[in-house]
């Protein structure tokens, strides 16, 4: 299966931009580069409904983050205070970071 390129990572700070959770922020848990989906912390909450098991013997219906589509979200800049485009940077040593293409700050630490 083809590897579909991601503009966020994992850890990321995302705002997202449409569907029901439009302008929350989260951090981003797993990134499925096969389906070109992310699990963000706090959005897209779902019910989902778990059978008994040795390890839960109640069961019940628990609340846990679906996988919204890459598209729609964006990197949250902390110094804009918004969602922002970014832009790849060389360093000097040759390492390649991403930075926010208003202000220049740098994503990859």
């Amino acid at each position: 299966m083809n590897k579909i390129k991601i503009h966020v990572k994992k850890n990321d700070i995302v705002q997202v931009i449409t569907g029901k959770d439009a302008g929350k922020k989260g951090k981003i848990l797993n990134v499925d580069l096969n389906k070109g989906r992310v699990i963000v912390e706090g959005i897209n909450i779902v019910k989902k409904h778990m059978k008994p098991t040795q390890s839960s013997p109640q069961g019940g219906i628990v609340e846990q983050e679906a996988a919204i589509a890459s598209s729609n979200v964006m990197i949250y800049c902390e110094k804009c205070k918004e969602p922002v485009r970014i832009n790849k940077k060389f360093l000097t040593d040759g390492k390649k970071v991403r930075v926010c293409y208003q202000c220049g700050e740098q994503f990859d630490k």
